[in-house]
């Protein structure tokens, strides 16, 4: 009794017995657990406004570095693309060397390509450079990673949706703030092509700050940082140096995390579609300007400072109430009518009536995002970076996959595109009803009989126990 005391008075917030916070207090940045969940969400807030920095100026660079539409479709494919691989690498790199220092490095290493993009002079640099930008948003693994080693299953759910979506508001952030600054750039200079370009110096310095604060003060685990820890256990580290092929293994081999990179795809994904499309879609279609299009536009990234906590709290809610049934349900539910509300979306006429979709859309969108995440967790304990890996790379190449589908050449008009993006979440959500867990069970199903999981040889070691 004496020795729990003292293992809780270490901490700023109560642990469990893995010294993981079973408490969120958002007020406070008392290290390790909270001061963790600030810097991860701050840092993958700042990749979040430079991959998103350049979209909300569209207008403005198409004339300066004459761009075509097929170069900016091209342009928003090759800032989701660049993701995809690089979100597959961070997850194995944070069960190396832990997320503190796998975001950080490659947060710094792309920094430089945002720089770079205020010297751009062609279409085909552009496109290389948002590519290049891109590659941060990998981040989002190691801030889902950061979380789960932070956070108890209790409270996981809602860790993880308030962090990414606070985080993923920073594309939102740039929706508004990117016009918002080449305009008073403008009037001081009267410089169209330096002001736009002074304009990209913002998003690449927050980048740095954010990389370097979490090197400064950030920490891997409750009890220090991964690679530390290793050295002190020198069994621990030759046992995982010689298991890193099983947990790679062992996350790529297991069924629920690809559902999982699927379904994302369609949530996640379809955000990240739409970032790059929805100020240029209330610009075109219904002839706002630069400054409106991008305050519209800013509507749908900001949600989810609300809308993915949200999903993350209503996970952890339903887990405690119906256990793994109830957030498998909440997703399926959830991302539904996400997907309907993207079918109208494409389909009405008038401005307010759109406007109004869209934020509906992009809270039950995002949600679905958080609720996705209330799950990934429970997957593998031993995989949980690949599983993460595996998730949030099915979001980009779900996002890639849908620009080119339907926002890519002039198949179809950008309502049309919307319309039939809905119709893809509706189909791709669909899977969520094969997931099934030996321990707690699925949608439809109760758990096995424990001579069935006998039989299946369940390993413990795979899962976390579901805390209700």
């Amino acid at each position: 009794m004496h020795d729990e005391e003292e293992q809780q008075s270490k901490f700023a917030v109560p642990v469990d017995e893995e010294h993981k916070a079973t408490e969120i207090r958002l007020l406070s940045a008392a290290g390790p657990h909270m001061r963790a969940f600030h810097l991860a969400w701050l840092s993958l807030f700042t990749c979040f406004f430079s991959t998103f920095a350049a979209p909300p100026l569209l207008a403005v660079l198409r004339r300066d570095i004459h761009l075509s539409p097929v170069d900016v479709a091209n342009a928003g494919v090759a800032s989701i693309s660049g993701t995809i691989v690089a979100r597959l690498v961070m997850g194995p790199a944070c069960d190396l060397l832990g997320p503190r220092v796998a975001s950080a490095a490659f947060a710094l290493l792309t920094a430089p390509a945002v720089y770079a993009t205020c010297a751009v002079s062609s279409p085909t640099s552009f496109i290389l450079l948002r590519f290049l930008a891109g590659i941060s948003l990998a981040n989002f693994v190691a801030n889902q990673y950061w979380m789960s080693s932070m956070f108890a299953p209790a409270v996981v759910g809602r860790a993880n949706g308030i962090s990414a979506g606070w985080a993923a508001s920073g594309a939102g952030a740039a929706q508004f703030i990117m016009p918002l600054v080449y305009s008073c750039l403008l009037r001081l200079s009267g410089n169209v092509s330096f002001s736009w370009r002074a304009a990209f110096l913002l998003p690449a310095t927050l980048q740095v700050i954010g990389a370097l604060a979490v090197l400064a003060f950030g920490q891997d685990l409750p009890d220090g940082n991964l690679v530390s820890i290793r050295r002190s256990r020198p069994e621990a580290a030759g046992r995982s140096k010689g298991s890193i092929w099983v947990v790679i293994a062992g996350g790529l081999g297991n069924y629920r995390g690809w559902i999982l990179a699927l379904t994302y795809g369609y949530c996640y994904g379809v955000e990240l579609a739409m970032e790059n499309v929805v100020a240029e879609y209330f610009y075109g279609r219904f002839g706002l300007g630069v400054e409106a299009a991008g305050m519209v536009a800013a509507c749908f990234g900001m949600a989810n400072v609300v809308s993915r906590p949200t999903g993350g709290v209503l996970s952890d809610a339903m887990g405690r109430r119906f256990g793994m049934r109830g957030r498998l349900w909440s997703l399926w539910v959830v991302q539904t009518l996400g997907g309907a509300l993207c079918v109208l979306l494409g389909r009405v006429s008038s401005l307010g009536a759109a406007m109004a979709v869209m934020c509906v859309f992009a809270f039950f969108l995002e949600m679905a995002s958080g609720l996705t995440y209330g799950v990934v967790p429970f997957i593998s304990k031993r995989s949980l970076g690949v599983i993460s890996g595996m998730t949030g790379s099915g979001g980009a190449l779900g996002g890639v996959v849908t620009q080119l589908l339907f926002f890519s050449g002039n198949r179809y008009s950008m309502g049309t595109g919307i319309s039939l993006m809905g119709i893809m979440i509706l189909g791709c959500t669909l899977p969520v009803t094969l997931i099934y867990f030996p321990h707690w069970g699925g949608m439809f199903c109760g758990p096995s009989t424990k001579e069935e999981e006998e039989d299946n040889d369940v390993d413990e070691e795979d899962y976390y126990q579901l805390l209700k």
